[in-house]
């Protein structure tokens, strides 16, 4: 499977909006990787448009100078995140150029592109010109379109009315087209004015010099979204030249639809860019229906019911949070507190008290009982030979009910519930660590049988919940097989998640805190 994720406008540096998609990403391509399918996660950035030029000018460097310094804090948040995608795109690439080049060729012989002068009003922040129907209530461009000017000049255009009816009838029947369904049906709410207007699809020099240059006329470069809207195959290797070292597109992006791509964007982009304009140009290409992606589309997260934005001053910075608290601690946050598809409210103390409640106290707790009484009671050694009682069996029982609901969330890209499943699991470990007492079994020669069955069913418990921890935390689920001294958990699959992956007179390691708990210092 081919899972991407929007790329990054290299205007700014990252903020927690970024750093959620791109986790999400990597939390599901791992998922994907350990249900036993192939997964090959693209991402990357932006930086091509008017915006990087307009702040590079402000700066008093080139464009391009401007774009890798940006791109510099990407690669190091996603490495400090531990967002180890497969596939990297950067839209100043010669490769995207060429295959952006190719493709206008291809449309244009088509008769999809055209030239025409147009005379209107322009959004400089969203790099797009306008309509009436972009005004509010009040009869003026709100907000959210920034600097409006009006413009006059000509332009080339993508024939999106052509593909208006189809695009309808697609969303319409396609159910999975766009992931949840309220977003579906936001989409469908909007493609009916996808027929009214084509799209502009270029800038000219004179105005616009940072763009990838038109090949049949060169006085215009590309309109950035449609540049960068192409990094989704360019890098997969459609049109690729042989010895591109792109991969083999047809493998990851197979015709007859029997692997859908995954495509993971905000919903601020859903319309009109990928839901609309996407979707078209790749019909436009000759794609059929059944080859195209679904568009799983997440929700922002927000600060007391506002969208983070830097006039407000509300702006979390993910790389100032991960040095502060651990990438771990950053990873679990964004993982467990969102449901996939809707907004969330960003709050620190929340923050603190999941990883230090569901980790450090519940998880923690489960590994450093079930390693430290193992090692003091039974010398390491786990015995599993022994009868199992109901309350044993109750236990297997709930491991096999969680490992079920796990995998239902994270088939249906929802990592909190499969965290939330986890949890619940880790808890009745807990609980049934308390009712038997090992630490009172311990005394008694004759109940050593019973504290062996007892010990071996948490460390049995701790071996599983490692192997489903592992997409969203895999650094600590290393620390865990380590401890266990079973490093093999991490090549498991879900098909082999059973009970007794802890053999008969294994030997287990000592315990280390692998999620020391958060304290604050209240003077700092």
């Amino acid at each position: 499977m081919l899972l991407t994720t929007a790329i990054d406008y290299t205007n700014g540096a990252p903020h927690i909006g970024h750093a959620y998609e791109k986790v999400l990403a990597d939390v599901l391509a791992r998922y994907i990787r350990l249900r036993g399918d192939e997964c090959y996660f693209l991402t990357g950035v932006d930086q091509h448009g008017q915006k990087v030029q307009q702040t590079a000018e402000k700066e008093g460097v080139h464009p391009a100078t401007f774009a890798t310094k940006k791109t510099k804090l990407f690669l190091n948040l996603w490495k400090k995140l531990g967002v180890d995608y497969d596939g990297w795109a950067a839209t100043t690439d010669d490769r995207h150029k060429a295959c952006v080049q190719k493709i206008l060729s291809d449309l244009k012989d088509k008769g999809q592109l055209y030239k025409k002068a147009y005379s209107g009003f322009y959004s400089v922040r969203q790099e797009q010109f306008l309509t009436d129907r972009d005004r509010n209530d009040a009869g003026e461009f709100g907000p959210e379109w920034g600097e409006v000017v009006e413009i006059e000049e000509e332009n080339w255009y993508f024939r999106l009315s052509d593909h208006a009816a189809w695009l309808k009838d697609y969303v319409t029947t396609r159910e999975d087209s766009v992931i949840p369904s309220f977003r579906r049906n936001e989409l469908l709410g909007a493609v009916e004015r996808a027929g009214e207007q084509d799209l502009c699809i270029s800038r000219p020099k004179e105005r616009l010099r940072w763009g990838i240059e038109i090949p049949f006329d060169p006085e215009f470069v590309t309109y950035v979204w449609f540049d960068a809207l192409i990094n989704y195959i360019s890098f997969a290797g459609y049109l690729a030249d042989e010895g591109s070292e792109l991969p083999e597109f047809n493998k990851l992006w197979p015709s007859d639809g029997s692997t859908t791509p995954l495509h993971i964007i905000g919903k601020d982009i859903l319309v009109p860019a990928h839901g609309i304009y996407w979707l078209c140009m790749l019909h436009a290409m000759g794609f059929p229906d059944e080859q195209l992606p679904r568009l799983l589309v997440h929700g922002w997260w927000n600060i007391r019911g506002e969208k983070m934005s830097k006039s407000l001053g509300n702006v979390v910075d993910p790389d100032e949070l991960a040095d502060r608290f651990g990438p771990d601690a950053v990873r679990y946050y964004l993982a467990r507190d969102i449901v996939t598809g809707k907004d969330s409210d960003f709050d620190p103390e929340r923050f603190l008290m999941l990883y230090n409640q569901e980790l450090a106290n519940e998880l923690g707790n489960l590994c450093n009982r079930a390693l430290n009484m193992t090692a003091r009671f039974c010398g390491g050694t786990v015995t599993t030979t022994h009868e199992p009682e109901s309350q044993d069996l109750e236990l297997r029982q709930s491991l096999e009910a969680t490992t079920a609901a796990y995998r239902e969330a994270m088939d249906r890209f929802d990592p909190a519930a499969a965290l939330k499943a986890i949890n619940g699991h880790v808890k009745q470990c807990n609980a049934y660590t308390d009712r038997n007492e090992p630490w009172v079994l311990a005394k008694d020669e004759t109940k050593k049988a019973r504290l062996e069955t007892v010990l071996y069913h948490m460390v049995e418990s701790l071996a599983h919940l490692t192997v489903l921890l592992s997409p969203v935390l895999p650094e600590p689920a290393g620390r865990l097989a380590y401890q266990l001294r079973k490093e093999d958990l991490l090549d498991l699959k879900l098909s082999g998640l059973a009970w007794g992956l802890v053999e008969d007179g294994h030997t287990t390691g000592k315990p280390k805190p692998v999620f020391p708990r958060i304290v604050i210092d209240e003077e700092a």
